[in-house]
């Protein structure tokens, strides 16, 4: 069974679940909650309260747990359950373009000679076997889905940019083709974001916002919280997304010439900012969160098919 996963900074996405990139350990069950998973004598429970960033998400097991969140999930959602068997599970993973390199080899051993791996979700048993992992660039992947639509094959400079939670990735490509070496990773994720306005919040107002409160502010959502505090959220919102665009600039990537396909959480929360900041000329947003896994999913399958 192939199961794509798109192992973000603030949120896990499969291809039919997203879900926080928080995690509680506990040696005894917790007494209340769901989304309780018991593996090797431990017992996790899913938090909306992010894991810090980690560079290197193999350092330790805490995104190996999240992992298996997700393929009890898509096992489920899929209709794949069997409590009698064990359930082959090929992975179709990725990593931001510049970390690409060096990483996507340790990526993939993080998850594969782990033999048959036991645990219960809410109860529930499964057996997984993880025989196959397949690391691919994240940005690149998430115009898998739309590579024909938008005819990127036929576009002679695009450049891609997925803001994320920790980092904002960008890749141009001319005619389809990659040019890696003009991609980077920058740390200017919404992550960021969230840290400022939180300081900023916090020391006008003695309020401690959640990240949460800042996505329902910026996506226009209803909330307890005063115009003040709104502002102080929208400012903040859209000095940091000038900010990004200015160290793109300093890299010699200019946004205004070409087309820009902006993907990721951070390009969907900020779209109106991106769009009033007058620094894109022409902007098609992949409005999809999911758009990482859909690719890594296509991606994995043309692999197969240029490796016959």
């Amino acid at each position: 069974m192939l199961i794509a996963i798109d192992h973000g900074n603030k949120q896990i996405k499969t291809v039919h679940k997203t879900f926080t990139s928080g995690l509680v350990e506990s040696d005894n069950r917790p007494p209340f909650g769901d989304s309780i998973l018991h593996c090797k004598g431990k017992y996790y429970t899913l938090s909306d309260q992010r894991i810090p960033y980690m560079r290197d998400k193999t350092a330790d097991e805490r995104f190996f747990v999240l992992t298996l969140f997700a393929i009890a999930y898509e096992i489920e959602a899929v209709g794949a359950y069997s409590d009698d068997e064990i359930i082959d599970i090929q992975l179709a993973v990725g990593l931001p373009p510049a970390h690409y390199g060096t990483q996507h080899k340790k990526f993939v051993r993080y998850f594969l000679d782990r033999d048959v791996i036991e645990f219960t979700l809410n109860g529930k048993a499964y057996a997984v076997y993880i025989n196959e992992a397949v690391c691919f660039p994240q940005a690149y992947a998430a115009i898998s889905p739309i590579y024909k639509q938008l005819q990127i094959g036929k576009q002679p400079k695009l450049t891609l940019l997925d803001i994320g939670g920790f980092t904002a990735d960008y890749l141009q490509l001319s005619y389809g083709s990659a040019d890696w070496s003009s991609c980077d990773s920058l740390e200017n994720g919404v992550i960021t974001l969230y840290n400022r306005v939180r300081s900023k919040v916090n020391a006008d107002f003695d309020l401690l916002l959640d990240e949460s409160d800042i996505d329902a502010i910026l996506l226009g959502k209803e909330t307890e919280y005063n115009s003040k505090i709104a502002a102080i959220v929208e400012k903040s919102a859209q000095a940091f997304v000038i900010d990004l665009f200015s160290k793109l600039r300093e890299r010699m990537i200019d946004l205004r010439t070409g087309k820009v396909i902006l993907t990721g959480g951070g390009a969907i929360l900020l779209h109106r900012q991106i769009e009033a900041s007058g620094k894109v000329g022409s902007a098609i947003f992949v409005d999809e969160i999911i758009a990482n896994a859909k690719g890594y999913e296509i991606m994995y399958a043309a692999s197969k098919v240029g490796g016959r």
